[in-house]
Order: C-alpha cells, then structure tokens, then sequence
C-alpha cells in the first residue's frame, strides 16, 4: 500500500481503539457537554478519513478494524532446518505405514519457542494462503456500491445530528439509524467476487444489527425487561452461568449507554 494510505488506516485505527477512553474521560473531567463534544469530533475525524480512503485511494469496502491485526503464530518464520529442506520435503517427515499419518522427524523439529503440531506442508500452505488473502486487492466499486459504502460512513454522523435535533427519547433518530444500515446492506448485496476479509465484514454488519435491540429507545421500552429477566432466569436454574450472567447484568446498563448508540 502507498505510504499516504497506510498512515490514513493507521490514523483511523488509533481513533477506532481510544474513541470510548477518550469519550469516558472526556466526561469525567468535562461533564455531558465535553462528552458529547469528543463524541462528534471523533466521528467526524473517522468519517473524513473513511472517505479519504473511499473515494481518493479506492480503499473498497472497509473493514473494522482498518488494518488487520497480525496473527504472530501463523507470521513466525519456518525454522532454518525447515528452509533448508524445503526442496527435499520427504526428508522433514515420516508416513505412518499403517495409520499414514504425517509424523515430523526428529532431525527437523525446530525450538520450542517456534515449534506448532502440523506437518511442514501444512504450515507453508497455511502462510502462502493467509499472504494470498492479504495481499488480494480491494474490489472494485460501482457508482451503487460508492454511495452504500458512503451512506455506511456517514451514518454516525446524521444519527448524531438527528439525536440533537430530536433528543435522544425520540424513535426518529433510532429509525434513521436503521434505515441507513439497511440501505447500505442491500446495495451492497449485489456485489459479486469479494474476497474473503470483504465477505466477512458485511457478515459482520449484519450482525451488528441486533446492536438495535439494545440501542435507545427500543431498548428502555422493550428490550431491558427482556433481557434482565433471562439472564436472571439463566443465573438461577443454569448451573454454573450465574458466574458470567450476574456480572452482565450489573454492566448492561452502563454498556448499553456507552456503546450503543452511534457506531456499529
């Protein structure tokens, strides 16, 4: 990626990991006022590094988190042995006669510090697919597909002008929100030949629309009575889960008002 590029996605991921610290002690030291301030201006420094990426550098669609976090077990690099013999792989591995189960021999088994439980092939396969997927360009956007991830972007910030327009008890701006996160899901729908971290961000959007159940106000008028009294169920005739539903109980109220408001 250019290096303008990188520093956008770094930028941006930086904002998606303080955004609730920020906003948390924004309104420990500023009260509501400050709160609500560091809330907007946080939105709009993502949604204009969003479209930065969108419309400038033909990012696709964008994923959450910008950039991927390294998985450290699959990035070691095969040990020396490994390298060395990897023209000669019969050489690093023993098959079972009877079981054919693909043991690795003595003579090429690495440190403890880089050592896994699969077989070479396994492992050089694992590395050349996770790179494959990595290095996949972004997919080409229509004009449709532009305005989707567009209205996608921008749907914290009109859901924020609607909570100060409205106020925060009214259905409106729970309604915009949804509508947008809809609109954006079904114009994107149509799009074919997405690669695999694509794919699993707009599984991840549509997840994140049970997010509604628990946003305000559908959550103060149906949702809380609900839930409370489920998880008290689970907690007292579920051996066992009270340990994780009580804690979840007593924090829902402050999750719920931290979280769920404005981004997905």
């Amino acid at each position: 990626q250019s290096l303008p590029r990188q520093k956008l996605l770094t930028w941006l991921s930086v904002l998606e990991c303080v955004e609730v610290f920020a906003e948390m002690g924004t309104a420990r030291v500023w009260g509501e006022m400050g709160r609500w301030t560091i809330i907007v201006l946080i939105q709009l420094a993502k949604a204009i590094l969003r479209l930065l990426l969108l419309l400038r550098y033909k990012a696709g669609i964008q994923t959450s988190p910008p950039i991927v976090p390294l998985n450290r077990e699959q990035q070691q690099p095969l040990h020396p042995q490994d390298v060395e013999g990897n023209s000669s792989g019969k050489d690093q591995t023993y098959v079972g006669r009877r079981s054919s189960r693909v043991v690795r021999s003595l003579q090429s088994t690495p440190s403890l510090q880089s050592r896994h439980w699969g077989s070479p092939q396994q492992r050089e396969e694992s590395q050349s697919r996770r790179a494959e997927e990595m290095n996949q360009p972004p997919t080409p956007l229509g004009l449709q597909e532009t305005i989707a991830e567009s209205i996608y972007i921008t749907r914290p910030l009109l859901h924020l002008l609607s909570l100060g327009v409205w106020g925060q008890r009214s259905w409106k701006p729970w309604l915009l929100s949804a509508v947008l996160d809809i609109s954006s899901l079904s114009l994107l729908s149509d799009l074919k030949d997405l690669n695999r971290r694509e794919r699993a961000e707009l599984r991840r959007r549509t997840i994140l629309l049970l997010y509604y159940l628990l946003r305000s106000p559908f959550y103060d008028r149906y949702s809380e009575g609900r839930i409370l009294l489920l998880l008290r169920l689970l907690a007292d005739y579920v051996p066992g889960v009270g340990f994780v539903t009580r804690p979840l109980m007593d924090y829902l109220p402050a999750w719920q008002k931290i979280y769920f408001y404005n981004w997905g």
